[in-house]
């Protein structure tokens, strides 16, 4: 992170570490600016962190940097601030007070903020709208830096996608140029000390920088031994026709096929078919739910009656209930039986595909509706099914390598929203028919055969 700084030219360094913690990020900076055998007058670096233990720490640890700036003239300062960095920063902007950064190092706190919480008033004034501290952290961090001060993060990817951080994107995106972003192939080994359910990046930003090409990295984990970096285009990281700004990170040089082949430039209103999250949340109905199917209940389905691209049910092992009750409580959340696409809204960790689906078919059931748990996003027609020929088609087009990857370029997290499927690009209605008709008469499919099928529509 200290390396990807430009620090050439640099006369004077003013360094922000918000959540500084025991200094690890500044005490490489520090270090990286030694290195770097820059002509300066002198550094200055202040340091936010609440925590008592952490901030003893850290004055040892910044104090300890003083000495080898004043052995070789260069004037050093450190101010470590134990307030809270949203209510202190906002206050600075609200009052003209703020003091400009040109650098700033950052691995900001990961926790929601509440919608009313006295963070998101606080931030509101400052004018941003975000969900999470590390998005806050980051952007209140862009605003205090002066134009052209470079700021390098380590934060979740969940930022790059779906509508929560559609403001923090605009924020960002209008008041800075991404330059670089690096890739941890990995979840479960750059951080396997923390449990983490989704992909970090490190990105370097420029305040009020013309955007450019983006330069992209990746390696496996934190000994970057297999470290390999490509350039991109902009539109190849934000597509200029997406009007959501989802922030792309592609791992080769190559084009998907979803971003350059035309066939695949439809939306899911083009094909007059809606995508929504199973309505059915098992723990507001327990009273209703049911283990095995009984008279007077409906089929209920979850993520574990999936099997390859079918829908096995009902499934006796399973720990999840197999049926729901019908009442006036229930029927306002339940389906027509029909066929349906569904796919999973999670996936484990280092699980093959990130997007999984499957078709429901109607012949299945003796019922005349269904209950789809809140774990399925569902494929519908005004809450109703799909022709056959179609659900089956959009199950094999979203079990394909190419959706695969196209997904994964701009969604790190093991979550698959209804709002990230709505917002891809698809085959026509027509083509997705044609596709279907082609999986019915094949029989058993393999995720070789769909790749081939896929190449010769594209």
């Amino acid at each position: 992170m200290a390396g990807l700084f430009d620090l050439s030219g640099c006369s004077s360094i003013r360094l922000l570490d918000a959540g500084a913690g025991v200094g690890s990020l500044t005490v490489a900076f520090l270090e990286a600016v030694r290195k770097s055998k820059q002509r300066l007058s002198d550094v200055s670096a202040t340091l936010y962190e609440v925590d008592d233990l952490l901030a003893s720490y850290l004055s040892r640890e910044i104090e300890a940097c003083r000495k080898p700036f004043s052995d070789a003239g260069i004037k050093f300062d450190a101010n470590i601030i134990r307030d809270d960095f949203i209510e202190s920063a906002v206050n600075q902007i609200q009052f003209g007070m703020a003091k400009r950064f040109n650098f700033a190092i950052l691995n900001p706190p990961y926790k929601k903020i509440a919608s009313r919480s006295r963070h998101r008033l606080l931030l509101r004034q400052a004018g941003i709208e975000t969900v999470n501290l590390y998005s806050a952290f980051v952007a209140l961090a862009v605003a205090l830096m002066e134009p052209g001060g470079q700021l390098v993060a380590i934060i979740p990817r969940s930022f790059c996608n779906g509508p929560y951080y559609r403001p923090f994107r605009e924020f960002i995106l209008t008041r800075a140029a991404i330059r670089h972003m690096h890739l941890f192939a990995s979840r479960d080994k750059a951080f396997k000390d923390d449990k983490v359910l989704q992909e970090n990046v490190i990105i370097l930003l420029e305040r009020g920088g013309n955007q450019g090409d983006v330069t992209v990295s990746t390696s496996v984990d934190d000994r970057f031994a297999d470290y390999a970096a490509h350039v991109y285009p902009f539109d190849r990281i934000v597509f200029p026709s997406d009007a959501e700004g989802f922030i792309h990170i592609p791992t080769s040089s190559a084009r998907n096929i979803m971003e350059s082949s035309p066939p695949f430039r439809y939306s899911l209103a083009d094909i007059g078919i809606e995508v929504s999250t199973g309505p059915v949340v098992d723990f507001r109905l327990r009273a209703y739910v049911r283990s095995m199917p009984e008279p007077g209940s409906v089929p209920l389905l979850y993520p574990a009656h999936f099997t390859g691209l079918s829908i096995e049910w009902p499934k006796p092992e399973i720990k999840k209930p197999n049926a729901l009750m019908r009442y006036p409580e229930t029927d306002k959340w339940l389906y027509p039986n029909g066929f349906y696409a569904v796919v999973r809204r999670f996936s484990s960790k280092e699980e093959r595909r990130r997007i999984v689906a499957a078709v429901v078919c109607p012949e299945m059931f003796d019922k005349p509706l269904l209950g789809f748990e809140n774990h399925l996003n569902v494929f519908h027609q005004c809450k109703s099914g799909l022709p056959e020929d179609l659900a089956r088609g959009l199950a094999v087009f979203l079990n394909s390598t190419v959706v695969d990857e196209s997904f994964r370029r701009f969604s790190g997290h093991t979550q698959v929203n209804a709002t990230d499927l709505r917002l891809m690009k698809y085959p026509s209605r027509d083509a997705l028919t044609a596709l279907g008709r082609w999986a019915r008469e094949q029989g058993e499919l393999s995720l070789e055969r769909i790749d081939v099928k896929l190449e010769s529509i594209a």
